[in-house]
């Protein structure tokens, strides 16, 4: 999607910070959606509503690009060294983007309005910290990680997201 930028009239000195305000927000939107539209993987704002979750699985299969969510809480510790081990690999690391790429999403499980839904129960999650792909909005239950260890080990993280990578290859 591409943002028509547009200059502004003449204005005073005065005014002038205030009317231009928008237009670097534009051009800002402009070049954060072009360099999202060249990358292959991504990686979200934590969930912490159903909502943004719904809007992340539609990115996810508009993209064709299986959604990578680790469900995290507060209080846990593990979670602190999995998010940014997963958002190394995915974002800088770039695993996965030649095999299609993938979304990579934290959602907050002691989130209120998460908790209020009830969406660890909906996605059986019954352990923190839970990896589980969502393949075309399903979850795909089978490959699901709730292993702490697997999930501190770099090598085994990088398969698990080129095999995930891959599922929209198949």
């Amino acid at each position: 999607m591409r943002v028509a930028l547009r200059s502004t009239p003449s204005i005073t000195s005065a005014a002038k910070g205030f009317a231009t305000k928008p237009i670097r927000q534009q051009q800002r939107a402009a070049f954060s959606t072009s360099r999202q539209h060249n990358a292959r993987n991504q990686i979200y704002d934590t969930v912490r509503n159903p909502a943004a979750f719904q809007t992340y699985l539609q990115l996810s299969t508009s993209s064709r690009t299986p959604l990578l969510t680790l469900w995290t809480t507060s209080w846990c510790g593990t979670c602190r060294t999995v998010k940014p081990l997963l958002e190394e690999l995915v974002g800088s690391a770039r695993v996965g983007e030649a095999e299609g790429g993938v979304g990579l999403v934290e959602v907050e499980v002691d989130a209120p309005d998460i908790m209020a839904e009830n969406m660890g129960l909906t996605y059986m999650i019954t352990s923190i910290p839970t990896l589980l792909s969502f393949d075309a909005g399903e979850a795909q239950t089978e490959t699901r990680v709730v292993d702490g260890k697997r999930l501190r080990d770099r090598a085994w993280l990088e398969e698990w997201i080129r095999n995930e990578a891959r599922r929209w290859k198949s």
